[in-house]
Formats: structure tokens, C-alpha cells, sequence
């Protein structure tokens, strides 16, 4: 080192701490900004429900409108079939088309499961914004051939959920029972829509359509 440069006096350039009033404005902006960010994610969920019940399509719906509507529980006790916990926070971020039935899964299961997977399919280019979902409310076993069946494709999201915490959640309609419906849940994880006890698929499919099209920025690809 030369002695030119040792001799030079190091400098140190002091930042003064922000004052009590600045520091308030900066919290105010990132919580602006943190809000700004919030609402930009919800848009294309809050044009959905805008559609139904501010322009009216809230009477055009074939299936019953929950108001308000019901939001999954974050203390469900979800596992898949292996028995393996799973997350409620992993049920959001798609439309879930959902079916409550029992693993025994008689005739008029099998004719909901089928229904199921047909309405995906009939969306067309909007069916990758939709999963399938089916609860359980027991634990017992899946017949092979079943469980082959709703592993084809996309598969069948397939869930053990305990009944009381399935019956505190959703409500059938009076007189029918939990697995007599579809219910609709939306990507926020809130139940919207419970379809009526032996359906016509074409106007179920007319609800799919007007929430998929009120919720066109909603472009997400399936799980």
C-alpha cells in the first residue's frame, strides 16, 4: 500500500434511523401494497360471485346458492387412501365439483361419480380450472376395480373425511341425505353451490359455465 493511501482518513457515511412519522407512512404503504396484492388474487373470485349475486344470475342458478357461503374448515381431519394426512390449504386454488359418498359405493355412487367426471369433460377448454373431488366417511376399503376406475385420467381427488366433521360442514337439503348432492366449493375453499338430489348434468353445466366465464382470469392449471 502506498503511503498516499494510508494516510487518507477512512470516511463512513452515516444514515440517520427514520423519524416516528415515516416510519408509520412506510408501515401504511406495505400494508397498502400487502392489500393491493390480496385483492389482485381474489378478483377473479369476487367476479364470480358478483355475477351470481349482483347481476342477477343468483335466479338463473339450477343448483341452491348458499348465502353466505360456508368456508371449509381448517380443523378438517383429511387423509387420502393410504391413510397419509392431508392439508385443507391443499384443497384450494381450483373449483372443486364434490361428491360425498361411502367407499362401499352402490349403483346410484357409481352414476354421481360418472356424473362427475362427464361435467369436467363437458367444460371443454375451461375443465382444467375444475377438480373432482370425492369424500368418505368411513374407512372402508376401496373395491380394486373402483379404485382403478377414478385413477384413469385426471384422477378423482379421493378423501377419508370423518362423518360428524363432513355432516358440520355440509347440509344436504331438507329430507335428503349428505350423498343425494354435488356441492360446488370455490378456489378460496368456501362451499357455494349444492346441486339438486337427482340432477339434470345439462344444468348443472349451465352453472359451471356462468362460473367459469364470471371467473375468466381464473387461469390456474389443475393440481
Amino acid at each position: 500500500m502506498s503511503e498516499k493511501s494510508s494516510a487518507e482518513p477512512l470516511s463512513m457515511t452515516v444514515h440517520s434511523a427514520p423519524l416516528p412519522g415515516e416510519r408509520a407512512a412506510m408501515t401504511r404503504r406495505g400494508r397498502w401494497q400487502a392489500l393491493g396484492v390480496v385483492l389482485i388474487c381474489a378478483m377473479p373470485v369476487l367476479a364470480s360471485y358478483y355475477s351470481f349475486y349482483v347481476m342477477g344470475l343468483s335466479g338463473k342458478a339450477y343448483g341452491d346458492l348458499i348465502v353466505p357461503t360456508v368456508d371449509i374448515p381448517e380443523s378438517l381431519s383429511l387423509r387420502d387412501l393410504a391413510g397419509q394426512p392431508v392439508s385443507v390449504a391443499s384443497l384450494k386454488g381450483q373449483w372443486l365439483l364434490t361428491v360425498v359418498q361411502p367407499a362401499a359405493c352402490d349403483k346410484a355412487c357409481e352414476n354421481q361419480l360418472f356424473m362427475q367426471r362427464q361435467l369436467r369433460e363437458m367444460l371443454g377448454k375451461e375443465r382444467d380450472k375444475l377438480d373432482k373431488l370425492w369424500l368418505i366417511p368411513d374407512d372402508e376399503p376401496l373395491r380394486p376395480e373402483l379404485q382403478e376406475a377414478v385413477s384413469k385420467g385426471i384422477p378423482v381427488q379421493t378423501l377419508r373425511v370423518p362423518r360428524t366433521e363432513l355432516e358440520a360442514w355440509l347440509k344436504p337439503a331438507a329430507g335428503a341425505k349428505l350423498q343425494d348432492h354435488i356441492y360446488i366449493i370455490d378456489p378460496v375453499g368456501r362451499w357455494m353451490l349444492r346441486e339438486p338430489v337427482d340432477p339434470d348434468p345439462s344444468k348443472i353445466k349451465k352453472d359451471l359455465d356462468r362460473l367459469m366465464k364470471a371467473n375468466a382470469g381464473w387461469d390456474k392449471p389443475g393440481r
